[in-house]
């Protein structure tokens, strides 16, 4: 897993242009605060209440793009979509299961055909580490790539919704405290969302889990580790669990569901230990009775269906602020 900080290097080197502008995203790792306050800001003018219509405008009008999931998706394959849709793209989303790329192509030649037919914003997702930035290398000067989920190594525009709903219920992020828990070894959600809270000076971060789920010592600098999360959620203001990645572990390492909820999960009782205000989050998809329970899915502080919602406006922002450099 410390191969990761050296994808992370490549993808911070090939994401600017020439003149440092933001030309891809692939990371959010060595972008400034004031670069991801922007991207919130103009996501929150997207956002809109539940039962308003949807915001749209024609920031993508002429433009293409194609949607190349690699990896199962659900909520981040359909918010790319409506989110380039409502800014008026001509949208492409690419079965992958069917694609040339099982008879042998390479990912490479598929980008190639794409750009040959004018598709000019690739979304990418895929298991493969350090994808993004190689495909981000031999590309046309005038494609942007966006990562949409790359193995266990980085996922920014979930880091970036993540981020702007904490803000949207704890504006004064230097002064609160996360937990995050759960397998923070093998989440590009968690290190996404780390990158960008500590980028905005959250006050502290703590990280829990099961000792072999944690991440190697050299990542989540300066948060707080712990293996007892009855200690970790204490007073803390947000509280954001992960989804068990069973795909990505070895068989021996993937842990008995009843056995991770009662030590791990987050059940009410538990919650109940964190800030009678705080918030509950999940990236999802959710794995229920595991890593969190129905009462809490549901319940009055759960915000995992206002992540959602600003998934939608995190794309589009993107989006419009990519299509902006070309």
């Amino acid at each position: 897993m410390n191969a990761s900080i050296n994808y992370i290097e490549l993808s911070k080197s090939v994401q600017r242009d020439a003149n440092n502008r933001l030309k891809h995203l692939i990371t959010l790792e060595g972008l400034s605060r004031d670069e991801i306050i922007e991207l919130l800001d103009l996501a929150q003018l997207y956002v809109r209440r539940p039962g308003e219509l949807p915001a749209r405008d024609r920031s993508l009008s002429g433009h293409t793009v194609a949607n190349l999931f690699f990896e199962p998706s659900t909520r981040t394959r359909v918010s790319f979509e409506l989110a380039a849709m409502r800014l008026g793209a001509d949208v492409v989303n690419l079965d992958m299961q069917t694609s040339s790329r099982v008879k042998g192509e390479t990912v490479l030649d598929t980008i190639y055909t794409l750009q040959a037919m004018h598709a000019d914003i690739l979304v990418m997702r895929d298991s493969e580490p350090g994808l993004p930035a190689h495909v981000a290398q031999h590309v046309a000067p005038h494609i942007n790539i966006l990562n949409a989920g790359e193995a266990h190594v980085s996922h920014p525009t979930q880091g970036l919704l993540d981020t702007l709903t904490i803000r949207q219920h704890k504006p004064d992020i230097k002064n609160i405290s996360i937990l995050i828990v759960g397998d923070l070894m093998h989440s590009r959600v968690a290190r996404s969302t780390w990158s960008a809270l500590t980028t905005l000076g959250i006050g502290e971060v703590r990280i829990a889990g099961p000792e072999h789920l944690l991440p190697p010592a050299n990542e989540f600098y300066g948060a707080i580790r712990y293996t007892d999360v009855n200690k970790a959620i204490k007073d803390v203001d947000v509280v954001m669990t992960l989804r068990i990645q069973k795909e990505r572990m070895a068989s021996a390492h993937i842990p008995d569901d009843n056995a991770y909820c009662r030590e791990f999960g987050l059940t009410s009782a538990r919650v109940k230990l964190a800030r009678p205000d705080a918030i509950v989050m999940h990236p999802a998809p959710m794995n229920r009775g595991v890593e969190i329970t129905d009462e809490v899915a549901d319940g009055k502080q759960s915000v995992i269906q206002q992540q959602v919602t600003n998934g939608v406006a995190i794309r589009m922002a993107v989006l419009t602020q990519l299509s902006r450099k070309n």
